[in-house]
């Protein structure tokens, strides 16, 4: 889409393509480990208790000695997250 090497500058070619310039630069960062094991935990907990929301999910995960906010558990939780932190960790299968 954007040529770096094109005698148009960048932000006129993302001008003509209609999108903003950030999104150009943008590199989306890598998922750290201890986020992944808190998804994991997430996941499991999810089995035993589906009822669960973020806010018993925290506690659940501090009674296993993992304190973090209920915000952050409702954001691992969020399906479309999980989708774009399996997208950044998995590698790209070509068919």
């Amino acid at each position: 889409m954007i040529d770096r090497e094109h005698d148009l500058s960048i932000t006129r070619q993302a001008e003509v393509l209609k999108i903003s310039r950030g999104s150009v630069y943008y590199l989306p960062r890598p998922v750290s480990a201890a986020d992944l094991a808190v998804m994991q935990r997430l996941d499991r907990l999810h089995l035993e208790y589906p009822f669960a929301g973020s806010r018993m999910l925290r506690g659940l995960l501090a009674l296993q000695g993992c304190k973090i906010g209920r915000r952050h558990v409702k954001t691992l939780s969020n399906p479309a997250a999980r989708a774009a932190f399996r997208a950044a960790t998995l590698p790209a299968i070509v068919c």
